[in-house]
């Protein structure tokens, strides 16, 4: 690509992140779509439907830093408990606008992150324990900790001051950043802690979680169109008009965000796959070595190592 050479969606996937997504028809997701058409209340299209219902559970921007901040805090403690961490580690918050992305950490090194948070779209309560977590505990913040002291200093393996974007290397970044999301807040211990901590500091119905989980795992489910979509997006199969209107069928966004995704996909390209398929990925591998929802002190464990050691996508199968 930097010679000007154009590569097809799967060249790029396999060329860059080791990887190979699969393809999935879009009667798949819209058998995901008809049971939610069947949970979600109201008249209008399911991803009317699903917008409206989501509404309830934005969280109020004068209540953003707070719960955002607590969450953070939540998400240190349970990763402290598993993961030695440096005592000068930190990272600081910052708000943004105009971006691609929801979140981002900027690793400025010497254990310290800046974390930026996106406020163009609605912060979703799901949302705050996943950006949380994705990009600080024990997503990308502890990634970049544990790679600079641990490979960069404490084995003078220096390449790993850098962290190229394009490389194999994200497969396992956000691959891990998103699965780290299970792996500290897992199940149940999720849904209480929203319950009784989140919630309420939102000032959102806390009766309402098992509800919204209800929907929100639906609807997480559908996370792999998005590779649909840039496949054919990127392969010239779908402008972007076309591009925009497919993430709002059948990833039921709103076209605000269904347009942020796209200018993502313009950015970013084959990138998209390391969030879903690198999570997979990371899952299968952990648990395939004992790193069970019923044996999380191994998954941990596990975790951690994967976090601190060289790895390609394609060991991990």
């Amino acid at each position: 690509m930097v010679e000007g050479v154009n590569f097809s969606f799967d060249e790029e996937a396999k060329l860059i992140f080791d990887a190979d997504p699969p393809n999935l028809p879009d009667s798949f997701f819209e058998k995901i779509i008809e049971e939610l058409d069947e949970l979600l209340p109201g008249e209008g299209t399911v991803s009317e439907r699903l917008n409206r219902f989501k509404e309830d559970f934005i969280v109020p921007d004068e209540k953003v830093d707070a719960v955002f901040e607590e969450a953070i805090r939540e998400a240190r403690k349970r990763t402290q408990k598993h993961i030695q961490l440096p005592e000068n580690e930190k990272f600081e918050l910052e708000y943004v606008t105009g971006k691609p992305w929801t979140g981002y950490n900027w690793y400025k090194g010497n254990s310290h992150s800046l974390i930026q948070l996106n406020r163009d779209i609605p912060l979703t309560i799901d949302r705050v324990v996943d950006v949380a977590s994705h990009e600080g505990y024990p997503g990308h913040h502890v990634y970049n900790v544990l790679l600079e002291n641990r490979l960069a200093k404490g084995r003078g393996w220096l390449e790993f001051t850098i962290n190229p974007l394009y490389s194999s290397q994200s497969m396992i970044s956000e691959g891990t950043a998103n699965f780290g999301i299970e792996v500290a807040f897992p199940g149940e211990e999720r849904i209480r802690y929203e319950r009784e901590v989140l919630f309420p500091l939102a000032g959102l119905d806390s009766t309402r979680v098992e509800e919204y989980y209800k929907v929100f795992e639906l609807t997480e489910k559908l996370d792999y169109v998005q590779n649909e979509i840039a496949r054919g997006y990127l392969n010239g199969d779908l402008d972007r008009v076309q591009a925009e209107e497919k993430f709002v069928r059948l990833r039921l966004y709103t076209p605000q965000r269904a347009a942020q995704r796209v200018r993502f996909i313009d950015q970013y390209r084959a990138y998209v796959i390391n969030y879903n398929l690198g999570k997979d990925l990371v899952k299968e591998y952990i648990e395939s070595r004992g790193g069970t929802s019923d044996n999380p002190e191994k998954r941990w464990k596990e975790f951690e190592a994967l976090l601190s050691s060289p790895r390609l996508p394609s060991s991990l199968k």
